[in-house]
């Protein structure tokens, strides 16, 4: 019976999950998309060339690991389109190495149109999402109207449905946003190519995944965003519109809550946020910046500054108890090289708190705490690319082994530089 492994982001998202699914890929028999759509934005960076996968899982580029789309993640035909397009120019045989459930939302104009107009409406009070439809498309499918990829193979009732979903759709974009309408005759289209193109692909991804467990192997089920964007246990409202935490697994693949065997909870060594939000440890300063230009903090779907600050113990603790995360992974840990102090929040200071919204992890309430810091001594010499724990500097080490007495938990391995082989394990034992 082969083991499942869930790999989820313990902050905000942008914790670099792609590098460790793709080392996990190495003998894995499949990656699982579960939720998310095109505003993901996973880098693996392997012999020098960058790859930036949003919707195709991080296991694409191992030969022997089958990709797949659960039924979970809204899919914009565009993108799936295009990505697969960038990964054959680099001789990858996506149609054998990917496969995508039949019940798969699609994400399409009127839904990029809906979420253009609902921000710029919103102005300064605005969620700050990636503008690619993906809030729109989740909502279609919960008041199930939306079109699905198995629509796409029956001509005449996709294009019934479409009619029926931009009549819906251009309503409420001429007559509350005073937005211009979409043409639904362009959308049937591009669904009739987009037809022939996920034909080869397009599957039973719950008969898929069950007949995979019955093998000897690991299947590995990827998340996208971070625990503090989930749609309900989030940093609410500022939060994506799926469930980012394991649990979403379930309901994303079609594999029952007892076929989880390990949860691995990836964490950046210090902390990054994207768009609007509150953010406790959040470095308006040179540190910040500092930070920010060693990390590279851009975003890989919208190429947005990313928010940097000190590491958030509480809001990890959070993401560990609502993940049922058994393991850490740290990853850029490099970028803290050359710091004389390092801070990590410990505590949240409630004084000026709201009582009636204290134990709350919504945003309301982490826009009021102000961070309590444990500061530790940094190291002037350089852990890039370091391999074994002893390695990484003295006081580098008594960082690691803090977080863990901190966190309650196991750090498995520390990421060390973007490349596939930049990594220091520390405890092999844990995914086997």
């Amino acid at each position: 019976m082969a083991r499942t492994v869930v790999v989820v982001g313990a902050q905000w998202g942008d914790e670099g999950k792609g590098k460790v699914v793709d080392l996990l890929a190495h003998n894995a028999l499949a990656v699982v998309r579960f939720q998310g759509g095109h505003n993901a934005g996973h880098t693996l960076v392997v012999n020098g060339k960058k790859t930036i996968l949003h919707l195709i899982p991080s296991g694409i580029l191992r030969e022997s690991t089958l990709s797949v789309i659960g039924h979970g993640v809204v899919v914009s035909p565009h993108a799936l389109m295009s990505e697969c397009r960038v990964l054959e120019k680099s001789q990858i045989s996506v149609q054998e190495r990917l496969r995508i459930s039949m019940e798969c939302p699609l994400v399409l104009s009127c839904h990029v149109a809906m979420d253009t107009a609902r921000e710029q409406c919103h102005g300064a009070g605005k969620i700050g999402t990636t503008l690619r439809g993906i809030g729109p498309a989740y909502e279609d499918k919960v008041a199930r109207r939306s079109i699905r990829l198995a629509d796409v193979f029956d001509t005449s009732r996709c294009e019934q449905k479409v009619d029926e979903l931009y009549d819906f759709h251009n309503f409420v974009l001429t007559r509350y946003y005073r937005a211009k309408p979409e043409d639904p005759e362009e959308v049937k289209d591009q669904l009739a190519n987009f037809a022939q193109f996920s034909q080869p692909i397009a599957c039973d991804t719950v008969e898929l995944l069950h007949q995979l467990r019955a093998r000897d192997g690991t299947i590995i089920c990827e998340g996208a965003q971070g625990a503090m964007l989930d749609v309900d246990m989030g940093s609410y409202p500022y939060v994506t519109s799926s469930n980012t935490v394991a649990g979403g697994v379930t309901t994303g693949t079609g594999l029952g809550p007892n076929c989880i065997d390990h949860v691995v909870g990836v964490v950046k060594a210090y902390t990054t946020r994207v768009g609007e939000g509150p953010f406790p440890t959040e470095l308006s300063d040179a540190q910040g910046d500092a930070l920010a230009r060693s990390g590279d903090e851009f975003g890989a779907t919208t190429g947005r500054p990313r928010r940097c600050g000190w590491l958030d113990a509480v809001a990890l603790k959070h993401a560990i108890r609502i993940n049922g995360i058994s393991s850490m992974f740290l990853t850029k840990f490099d970028v803290l090289d050359g710091f004389d102090k390092i801070k990590v929040c410990v505590d949240y200071d409630e004084r000026h708190c709201n009582r009636a919204i204290v134990q709350s992890h919504d945003a309301e309430y982490l826009s009021q705490v102000r961070p309590v810091y444990e500061v530790f001594e940094g190291w002037n010499s350089s852990t890039k690319d370091a391999r074994s724990l002893s390695d990484l500097p003295k006081n580098a080490r008594n960082y690691v082994g803090s977080l863990e007495k901190i966190l309650e938990i196991p750090i498995s391995s520390v990421s060390t530089g973007a490349e596939r082989k930049s990594i220091v394990s520390i405890d092999n034992g844990v995914y086997s």
